[in-house]
């Protein structure tokens, strides 16, 4: 398994623990590398991941409802709502990370992780607001600005 997968993967087990016990995210980082061991590279990802997520959260949280016909997030099972959160998270302010990885990675961990139907739940939410990011860029025309700027 890849170092970025395996981050992504201790990402949302942190991200998971943070939504269901509602614990601080350094709290939550610090439990899980008591007990847990990793790479460097494994650590230093996943806490990049998990801290942009939360410290984000309320504008992710904004963009995933903006893509989520008929689902409050309240609704959506907390490993989906998490999967999305860090993969949203990616898309916005990972500008390293092309999309279309952030998107496989996402899915495959619905499939992975969720229930049947996790992996088109994920697919749909994401491909309709990474469709709005291209509509938008195209329609601004302009190359190198922030993803999301003004969705």
């Amino acid at each position: 398994m890849g170092t970025r997968r395996k981050a992504r993967e201790v990402a949302l087990q942190v991200l998971f623990q943070i939504d269901i016990s509602k614990v601080d995210v350094h709290e939550a980082i610090d439990l899980f590398w008591n007990n847990f061991k990793a790479p460097a590279n494994v650590k230093c990802f996943s806490t990049q991941l998990i801290k942009g997520t939360q410290m984000h959260l309320n504008e992710i949280d904004d963009f995933i409802k903006s893509c989520s016909e008929n689902w409050s997030l309240e609704r959506m099972p907390v490993v989906d709502k998490s999967i999305l959160r860090l993969a949203v998270y990616e898309l916005v302010y990972c500008k390293d990370i092309p999309p279309k990885v952030t998107l496989n990675e996402a899915i495959d961990m619905g499939k992975a992780y969720g229930s049947e139907n996790s992996g088109s739940f994920i697919n749909g939410i994401l491909d309709a607001l990474y469709t709005k990011i291209c509509k938008k860029n195209e329609s601004k025309d302009i190359i190198g600005t922030d993803r999301f700027s003004e969705l």
